[in-house]
């Protein structure tokens, strides 16, 4: 069985992603390269710039993106920051030309399954009727999260979908063609197990804006600190972005505790190793995400790590995280911040509660890259027999 495996997002290039933050490149590098390893599958990745896989690489023509970078003098990353919207018009151009290319191969007997894995698939519904091979879709935001992705993906909601979650599923149409949920995973060998952290204090892991709800983990543990003799610490890391599209959110809800004995932050941690240590010698992760997460990385990161989760009970979180188990699943009160923060620092004692050996064991009953491949697997092949 060909599988042509085709992530259409500008990052999926091995000169930007090291420099950027994007989940759903390991996650297809794992599932390609886990399906290689098991010699049932030929797997073509597709990808706008050359990638580091062991399956079969096409990459798109980027010579026109080139000469343009080369006339501004710019890198890939400087023309984000600085022109998005020329910097997205051009990787339009590219995924539109690299999602063709799948469609050809497909069409002329090259491939038996296209599988069209993030979120630039809005550029290939419209044609996925021209293609004669089975086409199969994954997103991994809320489909309703952008107005050009809420307006879009009703229209096309009997294809082949997938989803991350059954959450994630609320957000399309109740007749959805669902033809599978598979979780994400990550490989058992990414982190090890930490049975006994050797520091004292809570984590926050995420990019910094306002729905990922770090205020609240800040308020958490200002809350918790004056009310108990003995204090901890909410250290925090990721990516803020200050002076981003006139986001204040770090200016006023952030910065004004960074000198706060509550709290400290670290920035941004770009390597595993790094986060192996920051999540294994935690307490406890904090995940206070106050909008739909479809999935949430983080959250299986801390279980690789044999650290529980304490997150609220919005979007995918309580399919993650099982009350009492792996973690701590606390009410979100939208219109009652206090109560959300109470519960939050409530958990905090709670936390030490839960078995660390329990963590890693959900981690590797659930969510490994391994099972995350055999579910892809089979997948492929219903739709191919059908």
């Amino acid at each position: 069985m060909r599988i042509g495996f085709v992530v259409p997002h500008i990052f999926m290039h091995r000169d930007i992603l090291p420099k950027v933050v994007f989940a759903p490149a390991n996650l297809a590098l794992d599932i390609c390269d886990g399906l290689v390893a098991t010699s049932e599958v030929e797997i073509t990745l597709f990808s706008p710039g050359p990638i580091n896989t062991s399956a079969r690489n096409i990459s798109a023509d980027l010579s026109l993106f080139e000469e343009e970078l080369a006339r501004r003098g710019d890198s890939y990353i400087d023309l984000l920051k600085k022109h998005p919207i020329t910097f997205i018009s051009l990787a339009r151009q590219v995924q539109g030309e690299l999602i063709a290319k799948a469609f050809s191969m497909a069409n002329n007997d090259e491939l038996d399954v296209v599988h069209i894995y993030t979120n630039e698939e809005d550029i290939a519904l419209p044609f996925i009727s021209l293609c004669n091979k089975p086409v199969v879709l994954t997103h991994h935001d809320p489909f309703n999260l952008l107005v050009k992705y809420k307006n879009t993906f009703p229209k096309y909601n009997r294809l082949n979908w997938l989803s991350i979650s059954l959450s994630q599923r609320l957000s399309m149409p109740d007749n959805t063609n669902w033809v599978g949920n598979i979780y994400h995973g990550i490989r058992t060998d990414r982190f090890q197990p930490n049975y006994n952290p050797t520091a004292d204090y809570f984590a926050y892991l995420g990019r910094i804006i306002e729905h990922k709800g770090l205020h609240l983990a800040i308020a958490a543990i200002k809350h918790y600190n004056a009310t108990h003799e003995k204090k901890h610490k909410l250290i925090f890391a990721g990516k803020h972005y200050a002076g981003y599209k006139k986001d204040s959110y770090w200016k006023e809800k952030i910065e004004p505790h960074l000198a706060d004995p509550d709290v400290e932050y670290v920035g941004f941690l770009d390597s595993d190793s790094k986060r192996q240590e920051f999540l294994g010698n935690a307490r406890a992760l904090i995940m206070p995400s106050t909008y739909e997460e479809p999935f949430g990385m983080v959250m299986i990161e801390a279980l690789a790590c044999a650290s529980p989760v304490i997150g609220l009970n919005v979007g995918a979180i309580p399919e993650v995280i099982t009350h009492g188990t792996n973690g701590l699943v606390i009410e979100y009160k939208p219109q009652d911040v206090s109560h959300t923060v109470r519960g939050l620092a409530a958990a905090l004692d709670q936390s030490s509660y839960i078995s660390r050996k329990v963590c890693r064991s959900v981690f590797e009953q659930r969510f490994t890259a391994g099972r995350m491949c055999a579910e892809h697997l089979l997948i492929y092949k219903n739709l191919k027999d059908n």
